[in-house]
Parts: C-alpha cells; sequence; structure tokens
C-alpha cells in the first residue's frame, strides 16, 4: 500500500505558528478519501506513516467528534465530512459561476463536461455535469484524478510558473495507469508545454482506454488560470479530430463566459 502524500513535507512544519498534531490530525482524515472507504488501523498507520498509538489516538478523536465512524476493526468517514465540502462550494463563487456554464456545455455537446482546480498531484471537480449515455463515469463533485494524465490537469500544470512545475514533478511520482499513459517526466514537460502554447490539452486513454477528454483553461480578468473546463467522450463515439474541431470552439466560449462571471465576483 502506498503511502499517503504528507502535508507535512512542505516546509511550514517547521514555523513556530505550524500545530503538528492538528496537521497529523487532516492527513489521518483525508487519507479516507484516496479511494480507501474502510480501513483498519495498521492500514491507517501505513498511509500516514505514523505509530499504530498515534493512530489509534488520532481515529479515536476523530470518531469522537463524528468525522469517523468505527466498529472496532474497521473505521469509515461520515456524512459530516460533507460539511467541509458545503463549506468550500458555498464560498466558492467560481463554483457557482460555472454550473450552468457546465450544464450548457454538456446540453449541447450531449458529452460530459466538468470544471476542476489543482490540488496536489490531483484534479479536483469542483463542478460537472454528467449526460444520461451509455457511458457513465461515476466521477462526481469532489472527486480526484491524477493531474498529470488528466485533460483538465494538464491543463492546470501547464499554467505553473516553471519553478512551481519542477517543484511538483519532483515532489510527485508519475505511475503509468494505462499503456498510453504519460509517465515520464520529460515527455510530460514536452506535453505541457504543447498544451501551454495551444491553450488546450487532449488525453486519449491515458486514464482509461477507450476514454478521451479535452480540456481549456478559465482564466481571470489579468490572464490567470483560475480553473480548467473539459468535455469527456468515449473513443467510439468522437474522434480526436471532432474534438478538436466541435468541442474545442465551445469550451473557449464557456471558459470565456465562466471567466467573465467569476471577474465579477
Amino acid at each position: 500500500m502506498s503511502k499517503a502524500v504528507s502535508a507535512l513535507s512542505t516546509g511550514a512544519e517547521n514555523a513556530p505558528e505550524f500545530v503538528t498534531a492538528l496537521g497529523r490530525g487532516l492527513e489521518v482524515l483525508t487519507c479516507f478519501g484516496q479511494g480507501h472507504q474502510r480501513m483498519t488501523l495498521s492500514q491507517v498507520a501505513a498511509l500516514t506513516d505514523l505509530s499504530r498509538g498515534t493512530a489509534r489516538r488520532f481515529l479515536f478523536t476523530l470518531q469522537a467528534l463524528g468525522y469517523l465512524a468505527g466498529d472496532g476493526k474497521l473505521f469509515w468517514l461520515t456524512p459530516k465530512v460533507l460539511l467541509l465540502a458545503k463549506a468550500y462550494l458555498s464560498g466558492n463563487g467560481l463554483a457557482d459561476a460555472a454550473r450552468p456554464v457546465v450544464r450548457k456545455v454538456a446540453e449541447l455537446l450531449g458529452e460530459s463536461s466538468s470544471l476542476a482546480v489543482l490540488d496536489g498531484a490531483d484534479i479536483v471537480y469542483i463542478a460537472r455535469v454528467e449526460t444520461r449515455r451509455i457511458f457513465s463515469s461515476g466521477l462526481e463533485v469532489g472527486a480526484r484524478l491524477p493531474a498529470y494524465c488528466s485533460s483538465l490537469g494538464r491543463v492546470l500544470l501547464a499554467a505553473l510558473e516553471p519553478e512551481a512545475l519542477e517543484n511538483w514533478l519532483r515532489d510527485h511520482k508519475l505511475e503509468p495507469l494505462t499503456a498510453r499513459t504519460i509517465s515520464d517526466p520529460d515527455r510530460l514537460r514536452l506535453k505541457l508545454q504543447e498544451a501551454r502554447q495551444q491553450e488546450y490539452a487532449v488525453i486519449d486513454g491515458e486514464i482509461e482506454i477507450g476514454i478521451r477528454s479535452i480540456a481549456v483553461p478559465v482564466l481571470d480578468a489579468r490572464g490567470r488560470t483560475l480553473a480548467a473546463l473539459n468535455v469527456g467522450t468515449l473513443a467510439a463515439r468522437s474522434s480526436l479530430d471532432r474534438m478538436r474541431k466541435d468541442f474545442l470552439p465551445v469550451l473557449r466560449a464557456a471558459a470565456r463566459e465562466i471567466g467573465a462571471a467569476a471577474t465579477d465576483l
């Protein structure tokens, strides 16, 4: 089992204002959101690099506060954690502004559309409309995907300053999810340069064979990337040429609309 990316590895933990216990407690809480719905004490300790005794105390505290539940062997998140997500989304004017635009894109193109931001190694969906067709990804608001092999993530990584990008590449491992996944840092740098120059990114089977997506940046009035907007589809349903010819103009117009609305917030 791979360890969770530590929140205590940024250097901030050395600051006198940093509360180590709080940081570790949040690491314990967030490790449940990395594809692990129910875990034992040993699994939590391994993921967070904590001793069993320390992990047990954090689990007990989070359970007493109502954020975790357990049966004596396994622990899992409770609905109370949704209060944190609700607070973020209700206070995020960008997500509010984007929802009707994302819905319009999905209805116009007949494909699922999403808005996401970068969070560490992943992109996180903050708005999404999924069409009811044969293919359903099961992704929803709050879902995460690896940034390096998703179209949304490529756009967001391409917007990083050179030093920030190199730090990101240093801190995150690139693992092949399919035979098409670009997991070599040098090849990824080239793809990010391409995305930066073209102002869009296309992914073809890098997360799952047969799934394609195309994404564009959402910019504010100063030209800063606020988020990324995409459309996902089946390879059997849409060619790459069609995605560039038909999807890209719609996405760019929608991104401008979201960016303009965000500027007015």
